[in-house]
């Protein structure tokens, strides 16, 4: 074996003994590299046993009937070791590596350092911010000296006590430091393959600033680095204004890829540039004035007719009940409107997030994962009566028509109370405000509630980012302050100020079967070329083994271009190669066959730019492959 020629460099001190130490050391680095030069192209073109198939290639993809997440496992991306939980293959390893430089270079951009925190945490951390008790998919454990530790499913209480036991001046301020690491969630249903799994990898960025006004510059800056790295993938995506939920604070955004297989529902207008979560909804009609104030109105008779709906066809109800079980609330809103210039009746569904924000402005607070909340408070009303009080809250939407109270018969009845056991009020405007309700999720068509123009357009769609202004949520309970120099005011005292803080999240796994999922089509995979596993791959027909290291020779030749290039130098027959190329979903495949037998030419093949299939001379090769790969 021919070693490649390399210069070595021997350091000498200023007293002109060699330093064998270092001399040694450079010595291993060389003999290392030597071998690792030899070695690396027959590495990536090693025959792959560890992933060979274990299906036919013969049973040809069906259009539209295979789930992208079984694309990744028979292309050997992937393997499920537990419910919710993988071990992903090296083509996996590759798309994921590349991901996470690709993040590392965007993170760099707005000054982020990375960093490792440890995937275990305090409950009693926990149990400080108030997170511990909102939910039940934490894996929480004990050691043997009982103390109380989780597997973190997030970082804010771990980094916002240790940038606080750091940073203690305004001085150390502006700070950006992300990582990425994997999370954990006790993931009641797994599913869909890496987007609802059990075990997962996330993107991590935490900033701190001094001032509400630095902190939001950091949260523009940082929402542009998220756009240039989605630009970069080359995939659709929307950006949209969303819910901060129990991380905290009042601004967020997420960024959605469209997709069936999305748990979220995008909102956007065909006139203006709203586009939201569907979890934003407040149950708030906006275009009246927030001049009055209306209060729930409580004390009803008892009476026997339901809400009429108008001009609708029929009353929907939709049921929750209170954390604390006391509480049922009964939403009514119309099953049935008409929309459009036609006027035809659509049909209607219960918004919970849009219920649950009028709930919450009432002072109650909804426990949405309960599935029969009658059953259960009925239960609770027979079991608990002396210790009340039991409440029911009616909620109209404000399409519907109250005439008198619903019927409560059926409620006293299978909770075996009288009707003077139960208070009673009803909310038809939003509290506190002369608002109408909208307890109805949007659709297709609806006019845009800001401009009333437009017309909007949902689409189902796939989470990967979200960046959240968290403010001091975390510093504050968490005390993570730094003292502010009040010079300027006049005054020779310091302030202490809780740090502003901002979360930036990037779900990397997710991140794999979205983007994978976004480009699929009916031959297979077919990944962008920023993450793809490889960029090229060459596939030569028995008996050209030869040529095709001749061509991945010209490819890597250049050093300061080289091509991400695999060889499949397996014992298979042509068409099963290419199949597998295609299921793969190599941005570009060369094809080393009956043209080059011919003419000396190679088939290039690339899906992305409309199925381009072009013979290309191999002294034209690296060039052409280089301008295919520069519009991708």
């Amino acid at each position: 074996m021919q070693l490649p020629c390399r210069t070595l460099r021997i350091y000498l001190p200023q007293d002109l003994f060699i330093n064998i130490d270092r001399l040694m050391a450079e010595l291993g680095c060389l003999i290392s590299g030597f071998l690792r030069e030899a070695s690396q192209r027959k590495i990536f073109r090693v025959k792959k046993v560890i992933l060979k198939r274990n299906y036919s290639r013969g049973q040809q993809l069906t259009t539209g009937l295979e789930d992208v997440n079984d694309l990744l496992v028979r292309g050997g991306f992937l393997r499920q070791a537990y419910s919710g939980i993988f071990h992903m293959l090296p083509l996996g390893l590759r798309v994921q590596d590349k991901l996470e430089r690709l993040i590392d270079k965007h993170m760099r951009s707005v000054g982020a350092s990375k960093v490792s925190l440890s995937s275990i945490s305090s409950q009693e951390l926990w149990e400080r911010s108030g997170r511990l008790g909102e939910g039940s998919e934490v894996f929480k454990f004990h050691d043997r000296k009982e103390s109380r530790f989780l597997l973190a499913p997030t970082h804010e209480e771990e980094i916002t006590t240790l940038v606080g036991s750091l940073a203690k001046s305004y001085r150390d301020l502006p700070l950006r430091v992300y990582q990425i690491s994997r999370k954990y969630r006790d993931e009641p249903r797994p599913r869909q393959g890496l987007l609802r799994g059990r075990e997962f990898i996330m993107k991590d960025l935490y900033t701190f600033d001094c001032t509400v006004e630095e902190a939001l510059e950091t949260y523009t800056s940082v929402k542009a680095a998220y756009t240039r790295l989605f630009n970069d993938l080359k995939i659709p995506y929307l950006v949209a204004a969303a819910d901060s939920g129990n991380m905290g604070g009042n601004l967020s955004h997420e960024f959605h890829v469209p997709s069936s297989k999305g748990e979220d529902t995008v909102i956007s207008c065909t006139s203006c540039d709203t586009v939201y979560n569907d979890e934003l909804a407040d149950g708030k009609i906006h275009e009246l004035g927030d001049n009055e104030s209306h209060q729930a109105s409580p004390g009803f008779d008892t009476g026997d007719m339901s809400p009429e709906a108008t001009p609708t066809i029929s009353t929907g109800l939709w049921m929750s009940i209170s954390k604390d079980k006391r509480t049922l609330l009964r939403g009514w809103y119309p099953k049935f409107s008409m929309q459009g210039e036609t006027q035809e009746p659509v049909e209607r569904e219960a918004n919970s997030h849009a219920v649950k924000s009028v709930a919450n402005a009432a002072g109650i607070d909804l426990d949405l994962s309960v599935e029969n909340p009658l059953e259960q408070w009925a239960t609770n009303v027979k079991s608990n009566k002396a210790s009340g009080p039991y409440r029911v809250v009616d909620m109209y939407d404000s399409q519907v028509r109250v005439y008198k109270r619903p019927p409560l018969s059926d409620l006293l009845d299978q909770a075996g109370c009288k009707v003077e056991d139960i208070d009673y009020s009803m909310l038809d405007r939003f509290p506190g405000t002369n608002n109408g309700l909208s307890l109805v999720k949007v659709q297709d068509g609806d006019k845009c509630a800001k401009c009333a123009q437009g017309r909007v357009k949902t689409q189902v769609a796939i989470e990967l980012g979200h960046t959240f202004h968290l403010g001091t949520r975390y510093s504050e309970v968490l005390q993570a302050s730094v003292m502010v120099d009040q010079s300027s005011s006049g005054s020779s005292e310091h302030q202490v100020v809780p740090m502003q803080m901002g979360c930036h999240g990037i779900g990397v796994s997710r991140m794999i079967t979205a983007v994978a999922d976004s480009l699929a089509d009916s031959k297979g995979l077919n990944w962008p070329r920023a993450v793809a596993p490889f960029e090229v791959i060459v596939v030569p027909a028995k008996g050209l083994e030869e040529e095709a290291e001749k061509i991945y020779d010209t490819l890597t030749s250049d050093p300061a271009s080289p091509v991400d290039v695999i060889l499949d130098d397996r014992d298979k027959q042509m068409g099963w190669k290419l199949g597998d190329a295609d299921l793969i979903g190599y941005p570009i495949i060369i094809v080393v066959g009956k043209g080059w037998k011919k003419e000396q030419t190679l088939e290039v093949q690339c899906r992305q730019l409309d199925n381009l299939r072009e013979n290309v001379p191999l002294e034209q090769l690296s060039t052409f492959i280089r301008s295919l790969l520069e519009r991708l």
